[in-house]
């Protein structure tokens, strides 16, 4: 379906926010040339897109999700709280199902991949604008499926959090200084029963790669150099239990 716009109609108001000076130039000139479309600004951190709301009050937040200083899912979800009015699509590189679970949790209304043609992306915004939600269809067919995952562990009694302590005898605690994203968590949680990535991948229903990507993210946030660090540190910190 073309949504675009009738001439005359007022633009709508456009905030690119990523630390990638180019990807913004570049996405800036692409959309300007749509007459129902127009960006007011840029940003390069979360703090910034924060700011810039406050005072311009844009109708559509392009946000990234890697930003420094403040990431894209934190920012989200502060312009929730804060302008509930303002929807908010993510640009990412990343298509696994946790990052899009983390981001629509945390108030976006869409989550579009970088790679994907102006036209999705100027559709996809105009949809978004009049009141629904967007998903890259690349990855829909993985957020079905990690649904349904969801779905035969709670028919098992296997979920993740509580019922997978009482299956294995190892719970994650989600803690107030907890950095971690909910599959972050998960794989947490499967590397202190003692399982191999390959096995944290068969189990989540992931390629070995994600959950490769998962772990260093986890010795990042945890500010750790392997494995080990990463479960004794949770177990310190409470966020594991034996």
């Amino acid at each position: 379906m073309d949504l675009k716009a009738a001439g005359g109609k007022r633009k709508i108001k456009l905030l690119i926010a990523d630390d990638h000076q180019l990807f913004r130039e570049g996405l800036k000139r692409i959309l300007n040339m749509e007459e129902d479309l127009e960006v007011i600004g840029e940003c390069s951190d979360g703090i910034q897109v924060l700011e810039f709301c406050n005072q311009h009050q844009p109708e559509v937040v392009l946000m990234d999700i890697n930003m420094p200083i403040e990431n894209g899912v934190v920012a989200t979800e502060r312009l929730r709280d804060l302008f509930p009015h303002i929807k908010v699509i993510i640009l990412s590189l990343h298509d696994d199902e946790s990052y899009v679970f983390e981001t629509l949790r945390k108030g976006a209304t869409g989550y579009l991949l970088k790679d994907m043609e102006a036209e999705s992306l100027i559709n996809a915004i105009r949809s978004v604008v009049q009141g629904y939600a967007y998903i890259h269809p690349k990855v829909t067919g993985k957020l079905i499926n990690q649904l349904r995952r969801m779905t035969y562990l709670d028919e098992m009694g296997a979920g993740s959090g509580a019922a997978a302590g009482r299956e294995t005898g190892v719970k994650f605690v989600a803690g107030e200084n907890n950095p971690l994203t909910r599959r972050e968590a998960e794989v947490l949680r499967l590397m202190a029963e003692g399982k191999s990535n390959k096995m944290i991948g068969e189990f989540l229903f992931i390629s070995e790669k994600t959950v490769k990507n998962h772990v260093s993210s986890i010795l990042q946030k945890m500010e750790v150099d392997d494995r080990t660090q990463a479960v004794i540190n949770s177990i310190k910190y409470g966020w594991v239990t034996l």
